[in-house]
């Protein structure tokens, strides 16, 4: 709820107040984080949390079943060092439990052990768009294709920057948003599409179930990074606010 006062807590920058509590891990290698002021950081997204009566805590530390014993909501943006496998365990068990998890992708490998536990797989490569293309890049469009999902309520579109293609091969998990049917994947790294690419409908945002728990994965982590979230993206920050509660 808007209006609330944060403190800031120096172990492990706890912002502190009641409500359910988020954690963002910045343990990973993450260069764009809560606390920061660059437009590629994530305090705008930090405070939608908080305007929904959340308690926001970051760490740098591994994550383990004791960190995340009071935690409702756990973040994972922008890593570029991979999860251990007793960290891929800990979450798969705190989603069993009820938790909430949100991935979002600023490139595809460090989290492959753990999209992999979930049954998800990403991309050798970033997706490149024909249609609904921002400022003529082909790797930056608005993503149309979206299911119906609270996730998406009061948008026709959001904007995507460089994003990763995800493949859901579990029944619990679900494609919610894609893209056109003539994006493509460039298999060979020559930048232009041809014999060997791939070229389809691409999902870039999937979401599923585990035990009492949930999770969401965006194949982009560019959607609610201060510069990006705006518009559209903003709202559909607030949505997925709510989606986690």
């Amino acid at each position: 709820m808007a209006g609330l006062f944060c403190f800031f807590v120096s172990t492990d920058n706890h912002y502190v107040f009641a409500g359910p509590t988020v954690l963002f891990d910045e343990g990973h290698g993450q260069r764009f984080i809560v606390a920061g002021s660059n437009e590629l950081d994530l305090t705008r997204l930090a405070s939608t949390f908080t305007d929904a009566g959340y308690t926001v805590r970051t760490t740098k530390n591994k994550l383990a079943t004791d960190m995340l014993a009071d935690v409702d909501v756990l973040v994972i943006s922008g890593a570029f060092d991979p999860l251990e496998g007793d960290e891929v365990e800990t979450i798969h068990a705190f989603l069993g439990r009820g938790g909430r998890l949100c991935v979002m992708l600023h490139i595809a490998p460090p989290l492959t052990g753990l999209m992999h536990r979930f049954g998800v797989v990403a991309s050798s490569s970033v997706i490149r768009e024909t249609s609904h293309v921002i400022e003529k890049d082909p790797l930056n469009f608005y993503v149309t294709q979206l299911a119906t999902s609270p996730l998406f309520e009061g948008i026709g579109r959001f904007a995507l920057y460089g994003g990763w293609a995800l493949n859901p091969e579990k029944d619990n998990v679900t494609t919610i948003a894609t893209t056109g049917p003539e994006a493509w994947v460039d298999l060979n790294g020559d930048k232009r599409f041809g014999e060997g690419d791939a070229r389809q409908a691409f999902a870039v945002a999937v979401a599923g179930t585990l035990g009492s728990g949930r999770f969401v994965i965006f194949g982009d982590d560019a959607i609610f990074q201060n510069k990006f979230i705006k518009e559209e993206n903003l709202i559909l920050a607030g949505n997925l606010v709510k989606w986690l509660e």
